[in-house]
């Protein structure tokens, strides 16, 4: 059967097209699923009759199923939550004042191995379809007000691009969720091929992992910059916006302990960064088991915010949330079906068990 979960407004135009029915029924279909939250054929009222008869023959709205879900003291809410194959993937919401974001997984772990990353330890299996990427969006819908998405999940968004970029226009459809396009980004390590692809199919925003200023650390931290140096990835973000003077590339910076917090670096990223619009988030790292890396202390990351402020670059510090349940950035694992054996490589370096994941028993 057809997951209609999953096709935005374009793919649903052709499927009831080849039923011998009007395009705008994809229209119809899509405020049903995603806007009412409704999986029952029968209830579509304003289908016929026979039509509810033969989608419920041909087709199901079906998300990935809720495994298990957990809120930590600060509202921020993590869903573990099950695909079709056995692999699990997790989303997540965090609440404020004046909107919801919702972190959204594309893979099911990562193929690009940041060395700060749980995710990416994890090894790879697979990317998401788009009705597991949308899914996520659903659920979340059942329960909290999602004002924001940030395709920072588990994976490399640019990785999967085709589903992505199909869930994203319906995270854009004024049918479905509605969301505006500032409200909706996605991060990328620095695949400039697709990059330069997404800024022609789609106007979502775009934040960039960049998380070191110079080839050498970037090399070791983000093994991607390797195959894309930083004077290839810093020429493509100044690229992106060109023709928005209003709109800015978000730099993402996890601030880890001794190795990409000095003054110096903050010096070099100033350097690296002109000419770019850009706002820079400092992420204070979040550990995980086996890491070799730590935070940095909250006055070194305030000492850095400063340099790059100083030098009129925008600079936030990000604000931890959801690590009481390893829901922070950077700690999203699921439970995924290796094919890498990257995850058994990096337990039996640290002298575990490979039975062990990063997330406890396997």
């Amino acid at each position: 059967m057809i997951n209609l979960l999953g096709l935005n407004q374009k793919a649903l135009e052709e499927f009831f097209i080849t039923l011998g029915e009007k395009s705008f029924r994809a229209q119809q279909i899509l405020k049903w699923i995603h806007f009412n939250r409704v999986r029952d054929f029968a209830l579509m009222t304003n289908l016929s009759k026979t039509l509810r008869e033969k989608l419920s023959e041909i087709a199901e709205i079906r998300p990935p199923e809720i495994k298990t879900q957990n809120t930590s003291a600060d509202g921020t809410h993590k869903w573990v939550l099950q695909l079709a194959d056995g692999n699990c993937i997790e989303a997540v919401f965090i609440p404020e004042k004046t909107r919801g974001t919702l972190c959204v997984s594309s893979q099911v772990g990562c193929v690009l191995n940041c060395d700060f990353c749980s995710t990416g330890k994890q090894g790879f299996s697979r990317n998401l379809t788009t009705d597991e990427i949308i899914g996520q969006v659903w659920i979340a819908r059942q329960e909290h007000t999602v004002t924001n998405v940030v395709m920072m999940g588990m994976g490399e968004p640019l990785l999967n691009f085709d589903n992505v970029v199909a869930a994203m226009d319906i995270m854009l459809d004024d049918h479905a969720y509605g969301l505006s396009k500032r409200r909706v980004t996605l991060s990328t390590a620095g695949v400039i091929p697709m990059m330069q692809q997404l800024r022609t199919v789609s106007d979502v925003a775009l934040a960039v992992s960049l998380h070191a200023p110079n080839d050498e650390l970037r090399d070791k931290l983000v093994p991607l910059n390797k195959k894309y140096p930083l004077k290839e990835l810093i020429a493509a973000c100044k690229e992106y916006f060109k023709d928005e003077p209003r709109r800015y590339v978000t730099m993402e910076y996890v601030m880890l302990d001794g190795i990409n917090d000095t003054p110096t670096h903050a010096y070099e990223l100033i350097k690296l960064l002109e000419g770019v619009k850009s706002k820079v988030n400092l992420i204070p790292f979040n550990p995980f088991p086996f890491t070799v890396y730590k935070r940095s202390d909250d006055a070194t990351i305030t000492r850095f915010r400063e340099i790059l402020m100083g030098a009129g670059i925008n600079a936030i510090t990000r604000k931890t949330r959801g690590d009481a349940i390893d829901a922070a950035c950077g700690q999203l694992v699921g439970q995924v079906k290796d094919r890498t054996r990257r995850n058994e490589r990096h337990l039996k370096k640290a002298g575990v068990n490979s039975h062990m994941t990063l997330g406890g028993e396997a």
